[in-house]
């Protein structure tokens, strides 16, 4: 399908699920009027029959039975709608995305850390972001394991491969995403991360004295059935009956401190259990061929159907809220409460040790159907080739934020350690992009995701870059002390030996400082990574540093962006061509905008 196709085929989606939540929304209303018609009848069928004590009976029963059936029509039909509503908001999310608009995407801002290795120079996350591009999580689960992908990318050739592999399936089964992504956005909450699953799930639920309740959950129910009898064989008087359930009424009040503990061990995500069975079953029921996607399944479906466990909880919470309802309250001298809350307990003993990994496989799942989905929005990336050893070849290679009629794509070539590329060219005319192009690049095929490329063969080594370096007034820390510290972090990586596939990428080294001392200190940082096995992209405005390719021929090769003034007209190809920069373009440009004369 090609990106055209992707388009129409959400503006499809989104006419015919609108013109679904519309034909619901009537039959909602009139299951409504009905549901309103039978309770008038059944004050009406009363009045007429007030003297005939079996056929109010009978009414009352009919009418009951008819309500219900059309209160859970009703809900039934709410449901189908928010999933409705759920797929148009989907199909009219990705058709903005489209348009370039993310707006509609969660860019976790809170992830935003100017201290780590390249996610604040290439905009990772925030506004307008790589993250933006890639959500569309259902879950805050996922959310979380998503930008743990693009923070912590893989290293190993194998585990890419895998991810690749599975990503390429899930952008093929569009019905299971679609699903995935639709029960996920009816939800409302739930849990941000496993830390929080662990602890909700390994919370102390025991139930006191659990031999004598466990015991007093049967006893009492044949207690009333043996008092039932004794009172309509007129062997005790009926006053008994009373003293019974006084009784038993009360001694369901002394555990309520610990039952109402029970109930609030997930506060609102209990709301959420069913949306999560309903996931996991999803996730078991769909046929899938890679290998990451079978081993999650696997991991979901032994010993047991984790989606079944999931119901069986949600169904004894859901209970166990309903006999704190005023019109059941009166049903728990049977002691229902206490019923409940004794079988939630006995769940957690059995199967909290497994839910961190249930939950793993959920976030999973969620974080994949975003590379999937993104895949599938964007047919013309390709899928990088990993290595064994350093290398990072593409062929037209664009930045995926820019859109496809402004994106101006270049080719890159690094097959050799140690190597630099010395960017040199004018102010706009592409060098920033382009170190942020192959530095974002970079990050998407080391999490496993397509390339803004024709093609891509790439070593996954640690990505550093020192793009946008930011003082800090907290720790009193200038902006040229700021870039000191990165530096220096790079040069310790090196030394240290334990990368063996750094990737560095460098605007304009030393910006802080004056432009003589700026130069020698470039001229010896290059010497130093060069001579420490470096590889990387420096870019800077210094035209003197393209000397380093006559003292290093084969390990630095100047590259540059051209501009060319033609009288009043400035012309920008974002080309990458071989050589050293020419032509500069400040003073035009300060002259063309009224600022000098």
């Amino acid at each position: 399908m090609t990106r055209y196709e992707r388009i129409i085929h959400y503006k499809n989606l989104a006419a015919e699920q609108q013109g679904f939540s519309q034909s619901l929304k009537k039959q909602i209303y009139f299951c409504g009027t009905l549901r309103l018609v039978v309770f008038i009848a059944i004050g009406f069928a009363i009045y007429l029959l007030f003297n005939i004590s079996w056929a109010i009976f009978v009414t009352l029963f009919i009418g009951t039975i008819l309500f219900a059936r059309l209160l859970s029509w009703q809900r039934k039909l709410s449901q189908q709608k928010s999933y409705a509503d759920a797929l148009v908001k989907i199909a009219n999310d990705e058709l903005k995305a489209f348009e370039g608009d993310y707006s509609s995407f969660n860019g976790a801002k809170e992830r935003i850390n100017p201290m780590h290795d390249f996610s604040f120079d290439l905009d990772i996350f925030g506004e307008w972001s790589v993250f933006q591009l890639l959500n569309r999580t259902a879950l805050p689960l996922g959310q979380h394991r998503l930008a743990d992908y693009l923070e912590f990318p893989l290293h190993e050739k194998n585990v890419i491969e895998q991810r690749q592999e599975t990503i390429k399936e899930l952008a093929q089964l569009e019905d299971f995403c679609l699903s995935f992504r639709k029960l996920g956005g009816v939800s409302d909450g739930g849990f941000s991360n496993l830390e929080e699953v662990s602890k909700t799930f390994s919370a102390n639920i025991d139930f006191p004295n659990r031999k004598f309740w466990q015991v007093s959950v049967t006893i009492v129910p044949l207690l009333y059935i043996v008092m039932w009898t004794l009172v309509f064989f007129e062997l005790v008087p009926s006053g008994a009956f009373v003293l019974l359930y006084v009784a038993t009424l009360g001694l369901s009040t002394i555990p309520m401190k610990r039952i109402m503990s029970i109930l609030n061990t997930f506060n609102k995500k209990t709301k959420q259990l069913d949306t999560y069975a309903q996931l996991f079953q999803l996730i078991e029921n769909t046929p899938f061929k890679s290998h990451l996607a079978k081993q999650l399944q696997n991991a979901v479906l032994q010993p047991v159907a984790t989606s079944k466990n999931i119901a069986k909880l949600d169904y004894y919470y859901r209970n166990l809220d309903v006999t704190f309802s005023p019109a059941i309250f009166f049903l728990n001298p049977f002691l229902l409460n206490v019923r409940y809350a004794l079988k939630i307990s006995k769940w957690m003993q059995l199967h909290a040790t497994y839910t961190k990994k249930w939950f793993d496989v959920l976030a999973e799942f969620d974080a994949l159907i975003s590379l999937g989905t993104f895949t599938a929005n964007n047919p013309d990336f390709s899928f990088p080739e990993p290595a064994d050893s350093f290398v990072f070849q593409g062929k037209n290679l664009g930045h995926p934020l820019l859109s496809r009629e402004k994106c101006v794509t270049n080719d890159i070539d690094i097959d050799q350690k140690p190597y630099f590329m010395i960017v040199t060219g004018a102010n706009m005319a592409g060098k920033s992009t382009y170190l942020r192009t192959v530095s974002v690049n970079h990050l998407l095929a080391s999490i496993g995701a397509p390339v803004y490329a024709d093609s891509l063969r790439f070593y996954p080594g640690r990505l550093l870059t020192n793009l946008r370096t930011a003082d800090s007034l907290v720790n009193s820390e200038s902006y040229f002390f700021a870039e000191l510290k990165r530096l220096k972090m790079i040069i310790d990586t090196l030394k240290s030996g334990t990368e063996n596939g750094l990737f560095i990428i460098l605007d304009e080294i030393l910006k802080g400082t004056n432009s003589e001392d700026k130069q020698k200190g470039s001229f010896a940082l290059m010497k130093r990574l060069v001579n420490l096995g470096g590889n990387g992209i420096i870019a800077t405005h210094d035209l003197a540093l393209g000397a380093l390719e006559n003292e290093f021929p084969n390990a630095v090769h100047n590259y540059h962006f051209d501009a060319t003034i033609i009288g009043d007209t400035l012309t920008l190809d974002y080309r990458l061509h071989r050589g050293i920069a020419k032509n500069m373009n400040a003073s035009f440009l300060m002259r063309s905008m009224g600022i000098t004369e």
